[in-house]
């Protein structure tokens, strides 16, 4: 080998070294002021909220109770994150504090109540609470798409359109919605949903955001009040999820799925080795680039994504208006307004209980899609994807080869084969429907 060679090969190695060593000391100092934040958050929680302060997640594994169906929904992921400086003994005071208070509260016969009222760190606007309204009766807030007024909706067909991570029924009512064709207007009836803790739909404090909640949900949301027996799912990123288990809910009534970058990995023997895979698939802890050290920050330490979320979600309204002044704008895009339109304590579960947790799941729902032989599902994939790696829709599509139909998609990435090309996927998805 070359002087030149030797020389390029030690300066690569070198710098690689330099990275790893700046990661772990960034990481290490996040360890260290999360912790600092649970103590800090837990008496400003405990000055406006007394008992009714929701509790975090920094203890160990073995501080989740119950074997009920809920805690069985919960995700590993919420307690078994690694941290360096808790795993090696330092900064317990954070867990002994939660534990002081937990006898404490048991002592005195305290009971977590009143989780319904906004929390002070959550932004009270009208848009944001409005939900809590006794009219709201806790359903899902859906826009429909109705037939043409004179046509019965007794013949129509149904999509639900389900959205990703971060987002709402804007994604698709925007977009999709606009750029069917007329005879597909005039023939099926289209469902647009904002999923539990996202958008206008409700974001209970009380509530784990796992994958039975959004199903439940959905289903007394739209699938029992519209008299649905017969339906599509449309589903995006973290939608793609929760329309497999709608799916296998509803095998019988499901007539195509099409899911947009579905994260979904292929099951471990062990169900938590799943769900912390999932976490560092999709949230790994990297300081480069931006947009992954941001959602590595906001996944792994609870207590400082509360931060960013208290400045900016707290603040939406103020983000917003500042965001017009600077780009002379009237309107803002639905994606830069529903970046903001969720509360931290819905953010975190579903990314915990739903992207990591149901992970362990879509085996088990697609094995019973595979053996209805009625359901087809669709997988539309950029290839340029840089949120969901390729080989999620790979290995789903090498693993149900007779259930799975996969198209990649060139040159396009998470959200761009979707809004890069509406008119495109809109074509695509009036084929699916009617080939179903």
């Amino acid at each position: 080998m070359s002087a030149e060679n030797l020389a390029g090969k030690w300066t690569r190695k070198s710098g690689r070294t330099l990275f790893d060593s700046i990661t772990c000391v960034v990481f290490l100092f996040l360890d260290f002021l999360d912790a600092v934040l649970c103590v800090v958050f837990k008496l400003v929680d405990e000055f406006f909220e007394g008992n009714a302060c929701t509790p975090c997640y920094c203890g160990k594994a073995g501080d989740k109770n119950g074997e009920n169906k809920e805690t069985e929904m919960l995700s590993e992921s919420l307690y078994g994150r690694k941290y360096m400086l808790r795993n090696m003994g330092f900064l317990g005071f954070a867990r002994k504090w939660r534990i002081y208070r937990k006898k404490k509260d048991d002592r005195d016969g305290s009971v977590n109540e009143g989780l319904m009222v906004n929390r002070w760190s959550d932004c009270g606007c009208q848009s944001c609470v409005s939900w809590m309204k006794k009219e709201y009766d806790q359903k899902l807030h859906v826009v429909v798409k109705n037939l043409p007024q004179g046509r019965g909706d007794e013949a129509a067909e149904n999509v639900i359109f389900l959205h990703g991570f971060l987002s709402s029924s804007s994604f698709w009512t925007e977009t999709i919605f606009n750029n069917l064709s007329e005879s597909v207007k005039d023939h099926y009836r289209l469902f647009a949903v904002d999923l539990l803790g996202f958008g206008r739909s409700p974001k209970p404090n009380d509530c784990m955001y796992t994958l039975l909640d959004h199903v439940e949900r959905i289903d007394k949301s739209v699938i029992s009040p519209f008299h649905l027996n017969s339906f599509h799912l449309v589903a995006h990123s973290m939608g793609c999820l929760i329309a497999l288990a709608l799916a296998a809910k509803y095998p019988k009534f499901v007539k195509s799925v099409t899911l947009v970058a579905p994260p979904y990995l292929p099951c471990a023997k062990d169900g938590a080795t799943t769900s912390l895979m999932a976490l560092n698939t999709f949230a790994g802890k990297t300081l480069w680039p931006p947009l992954a050290f941001g959602k590595s920050v906001m996944s792994w330490y609870e207590h400082v994504g509360r931060c960013f979320c208290v400045l900016f979600c707290r603040n939406h309204r103020i983000w917003e208006m500042i965001l017009k002044l600077f780009t002379l704008r009237r309107e803002l895009n639905f994606m830069e307004v529903d970046l903001t339109r969720h509360t931290h304590h819905s953010a975190w579960h579903n990314m915990h209980n739903v992207i990591c947790g149901a992970a362990k799941l879509m085996d088990k729902y697609l094995e019973i899609l595979n053996k209805s032989r009625s359901v087809k599902v669709c997988i539309i994939h950029g290839d340029h994807d840089m949120e969901v790696p390729l080989d999620c829709s790979n290995n789903m599509k090498k693993k149900f080869p007779e259930l799975v139909e996969l198209n990649m998609i060139e040159n396009v990435d998470h959200t761009s084969v979707i809004l890069g090309r509406v008119r495109e996927f809109a074509k695509s998805l009036q084929h699916i429907w009617a080939s179903s």
